[in-house]
């Protein structure tokens, strides 16, 4: 079973087009979990719209993307699972192909097109742009591990929750990380996302580690303390249970 989990907010102009391009790549057993953040216009009448059995749609109250997508992922029954934005358009394959490869690797990563809002593209590869790839120091520094295009094993989960709680650490930033200190990941250099940037995106990525946002130096050097010190936390604590278990 798959378990595609999907965080909405006021998601009206887009959605409709995202869960259409995922449904006929599920099974029939497979869901769609939707975990709607309180949207004030249509984006629930669009959903309930789409009359199909699949879809579980929840409600929270959190204001909070990282604790919307943590409700989704906490209702998830599936032994694969995907996240999913409310803007973007899933590729044909992307559901077999990331389900082949998760036969091998605990989580996948595969690249995307960077389109307009219109689906003109921008950039055919956002692993080149972004320069993603995996490493735990890179990745501190400057995450490459966007939900949108990952897809991971339910044991990953179990080991990866809770999320901290910090605003330095988004769910797929911590998946991300822990996927790499307990397990096997891999970056699939195959488009399978049209990854739709507009006026409501709430992260719009460049390529300059200093020009990405507005904070300051001296805060982002703290925030990237602060992920390093709940990596190096976590990792000391997953390699004392291991040793437990193998005595």
């Amino acid at each position: 079973m798959v378990s595609v989990c999907l965080a909405s907010y006021n998601g009206e102009k887009f959605i409709r087009e995202q869960i259409t391009s995922i449904l006929p790549q599920l099974g029939q057993n497979d869901e769609l979990i939707i975990s709607d953040d309180g949207s004030t216009d249509s984006t629930i009448d669009i959903i309930r719209s789409i009359e199909d059995k699949r879809i579980r749609l929840i409600h929270g109250g959190f204001h909070n993307f990282r604790l919307n997508f943590e409700n989704a992922l906490l209702h998830s029954k599936g032994e694969y699972i995907f996240l999913s934005d409310q803007d973007d358009v899933w590729i044909n394959g992307k559901y077999s192909r990331c389900l082949e490869m998760l036969q091998t690797y605990d989580l996948v990563v595969t690249d995307s097109i960077v389109t307009d809002e219109n689906l003109n593209v921008i950039e055919p590869s956002f692993f080149d742009y972004y320069h993603c790839g995996k490493g735990i120091v890179k990745n501190i520094m400057r995450s490459t591990y966007f939900g949108s295009c990952m897809a991971f094993r339910r044991s990953l989960l179990e080991r990866a929750l809770p999320i901290p709680r910090t605003i330095e650490l988004a769910h797929d930033i911590w998946i991300g990380l822990v996927a790499e200190m307990t397990g096997s990941v891999h970056f699939l250099k195959e488009p399978y996302l049209l990854y739709r940037r507009h006026n409501g995106t709430f992260s719009v990525p460049t390529n300059n580690l200093l020009t990405r946002s507005r904070r300051s130096m001296a805060v982002k050097i703290r925030g990237r303390m602060i992920v390093l010190y709940h990596v190096v936390k976590y990792y000391i604590a997953y390699r004392k249970s291991y040793f437990v278990k193998k005595r």
